[in-house]
């Protein structure tokens, strides 16, 4: 799981890197229709990707931490 919220996370931050890149484009060659439909399809995968991604990886971290407790604790 960890390893999928890492992934999920590198996807979700370079579609929105692409987002990003696609608007600063935008505003120098101007917003024609290619560069509105990339900057809204990356923010909405951004938003799909990213927000599961983050909220996984705070549970794999806090399950780390419970692990790590127990053993520290005699398993108790």
């Amino acid at each position: 799981m960890g390893r999928l919220a890492a992934l999920g996370q590198r996807v979700g931050y370079g579609l929105l890197l692409l987002g990003i890149a696609a608007f600063v484009a935008g505003l120098f060659v101007g917003f024609g229709g290619w560069a509105g439909t990339v900057v809204i399809a990356s923010l909405a995968a951004t938003t799909v990707t990213l927000a599961p991604a983050i909220v996984l990886g705070y549970a794999v971290r806090a399950a780390q931490r419970e692990d790590d407790e127990r053993k520290t604790s005699g398993g108790r």
